[in-house]
């Protein structure tokens, strides 16, 4: 399994700008690189790179997406004037040429193809590619929004070729629908595209219909074209973890893609003068942690667009940080999606329904009256001196981010624990396990006979047990001191483990704990006080504690052919447990496990993007594969096999969809429909 990540940047292409004036184009800016780059030595993330020289893409590579009369159009623009540049420039839509564009975009193009070459050739895990020109509005034989060439399209075209790829995934998060990606994949079904972006019932630039739900493909690629508009401003970190819980994860995964790409815009993030959206930094550290789970962690980000300098910058190293395998910090804001998200969510999957096996039992329907709708009358109505007046607010805006920015990173940044992953047990156990995986000394005998009888007395009852849980304390007590990131450790009792390790916790001082028991739990904790969520995901039907919302019984028997666990984990467990934000994961597997390997392994992976990846998992069955698949999910270090995707039963929808209405008044991030309840105004 390939390791490191690769950071791509070349000086020369902020050599790129614009010399004439120009209120559209003025904000695609040089600085927008340099910025991003110093930031990330800032952090000291480039010195943990792996360096990947840039080269120019070739001419055959360029026409590989675009014609050779664009081609020759660029080209001739090297030795233009400024008049003759400015009257080319004139032809495209929100496009400059300056003499140097043409190398700096084939630079740009180079770059992003020595990215896939170093993931696909296994020199690096997965990496980030620093361009300029951006490239996902490009059309095969126009130039449109700051781009020239579409740097992710010819990559994608470019594995395909060399690699032989059959699949790949390409997640636009740019805040502008990148139509110039659309157009060149619209008819192929060998590339999933998916762009969430400013729509406004098609009042933002780009200001196209088929920029809306509707557009699913053409022909053959029908289904495998994925718009998701955002219908107003303001949209935050919740809303965009929704949308991929409810949308794109559980398409990605159906997909199961070979490699994936991003356009990395970060104009979808706060404080940016074109999308004027909510969302923080530290969402696209989670956003990139769920990208890193698929096509066996092969994930090549290029930079698009982003023009709130600070903003951008610390977007950027939030990104490397998680392709680095460093925990995710913990998420900001209040966990429940707004009406319009959900309306969009909504609208999506029914346009989505007839092309994909997860989506063929949900109850889905179009939604024609918008909440949104309302606001373009208002709109329409406003005089051009609220549009002056919201040019002032901008600016003023910008201090007040970069301000915001300052103290909010240094709230959310902590200190990497120096051991990823620790592991307690007989000599020799280590062998088995993934490296990076630290042994710890085991608590002797009379330590844990003080800690037991002070505290725990009413749940160990004989001495044989009491000497097991030697190292789910050694462990615990390393998680909670922050001296590891997480631990696994093998106990004849898993039910007993999980329950003295979730009272130690709270005893320790956590506010929020979150247990997720696969298989029979013989003693449920008193969760009333809400410290501690349970989720017990067993084969047969849990009568006790209903009614209450920290105690969730999910009865489910994963399917012998394959993983079809993923629409329970992406459709409910992952959004429930992000509502509650937990600072701590407990995951315990215990006897009568309804869940395999390939199960239990998405759930660890998935929810080390929680609670700092502060993750403990303690297992009944000392089974050496299972443990091998935890540990490598715990580690980060490489994606363990998921097993084969099976799409769910109508029983097993119809059981996840009951939960959904039970707990989604309390769980908010559950909602993926408006029926589904209150969601933010």
């Amino acid at each position: 399994m390939a390791s490191g990540t690769a950071l791509i940047y070349d000086e020369e292409m902020t050599t790129h700008k614009l010399l004439w004036n120009d209120p559209i184009c003025d904000i695609e800016v040089p600085e927008r690189l340099s910025s991003s780059y110093e930031q990330l030595r800032s952090y000291h993330l480039v010195e943990r790179c792996v360096h990947v020289p840039v080269r120019e893409g070739s001419e055959e590579e360029i026409l590989l997406v675009h014609s050779l009369e664009h081609l020759e159009v660029a080209k001739s623009t090297q030795t233009m004037n400024e008049e003759e540049l400015k009257r080319v420039s004139e032809n495209y839509d929100a496009f400059f040429f300056h003499p140097s564009t043409y190398h700096c975009a084939r630079l740009a193009v180079g770059a992003a193809l020595q990215l896939v070459d170093a993931v696909m050739a296994g020199k690096v895990r997965n990496g980030m590619a620093l361009v300029r020109p951006p490239g996902h509005h490009s059309q095969r034989n126009a130039a449109n929004g700051f781009c020239l060439f579409n740097n992710v399209a010819i990559a994608a075209e470019y594995a395909k070729l060399k690699y032989g790829l059959q699949r790949i995934l390409i997640v636009d998060w740019d805040v502008h629908h990148g139509q110039g990606t659309q157009y060149i994949f619209e008819e192929d079904p060998s590339v999933l595209y998916f762009s969430w972006h400013r729509y406004e019932h098609q009042e933002f630039w780009p200001s196209l219909k088929e920029s809306d739900y509707d557009a699913v493909g053409l022909g053959k690629g029908k289904g495998f074209n994925i718009n998701l508009p955002w219908n107003k401003v303001g949209m935050g970190n919740s809303d965009y973890l929704a949308v991929f819980f409810h949308v794109l994860l559980p398409m990605a995964f159906e997909f199961d893609p070979e490699l994936v790409i991003v356009s990395s815009g970060y104009d979808s993030g706060i404080g940016d003068p074109e999308g004027q959206m909510n969302a923080t930094p530290e969402v696209f550290a989670h956003l990139t942690h769920f990208l890193m789970q698929l096509a066996n962690g092969k994930l090549c980000v290029i930079l698009e667009g982003g023009y709130h300098l600070k903003s951008l910058g610390e977007s950027v190293c939030m990104t490397v940080r998680t392709l680095l395998g460093d925990p995710v910090p913990q998420i900001t804001g209040e966990m429940a999606p707004c009406l319009s998200a959900v309306e969009s969510i909504q609208n999506v999957r029914a346009a989505h329904k007839p092309y994909w096996k997860w989506l063929a039992y949900e109850d889905t329907s179009f939604l024609q009256n918008l909440s949104t709708k309302s606001h373009l009358l208002k709109k329409a109505n406003s005089n051009p001196s609220t549009e002056d007046a919201s040019q002032i607010t901008n600016n003023y805006n910008t201090v007040k981010v970069e301000r915001f920015l300052e103290l909010h990173m240094k709230n959310i940044l902590f200190p990497v624990p120096p051991i990823k992953t620790a592991t307690s047990g007989s000599e020799g156990s280590e062998h088995f396990l993934p490296e990076h995986v630290q042994l710890v000394k085991e608590m002797d005998e009379t330590e844990i006979k003080a800690l037991v009888s002070g505290f725990y007395a009413d749940l160990v009852k004989e001495d044989k047990t009491l000497l097991s849980l030697g190292s789910t304390f050694v462990i615990l007590d390393k998680i909670l001191k922050k001296e590891v990131c997480n631990g696994i450790a093998a106990s004849p009792t898993a039910a007993l483990s999980a329950a003295v390790a979730l009272r130690h916790s709270v005893r320790f001082g956590f506010q929020r704990v979150l247990c997720v028991f696969v298989g029979d739990m013989q003693m449920i904790p008193n969760t009333e006080d809400g410290k501690m969520l349970i989720i017990n995901i067993c084969e047969k039907e849990q009568s006790r504690k209903t009614g209450c919302k920290h105690y969730i019984s999910l009865n489910w028997k994963e399917d012998a052919g394959g993983n079809d666990f993923f629409s329970a984990v992406l459709g409910f467990i992952l959004p429930v447990a992000y509502s509650y934000q937990p600072n701590l994961t407990v995951i315990a597997v215990g006897p009568n496990r309804s869940l395999g390997i390939s199960g239990i392994s998405l759930l660890v992976a998935l929810l080390r993007g929680l609670a700092e990846s502060r993750v403990f998992v303690v297992i009944e069955d000392t089974e050496i594969n299972l443990m091998q698949s935890v540990a490598k999910a715990l580690v980060g270090a490489s994606t363990p096999p998921f097993g084969i995707y099976v799409p769910p039963t109508q029983e097993k929808v119809n059981k996840i969809k009951a939960l959904r209405d039970q707990f989604q008044q309390e769980w908010k991030m559950l909602q993926s429909s408006v029926n589904d309840g209150t969601s933010r105004n």
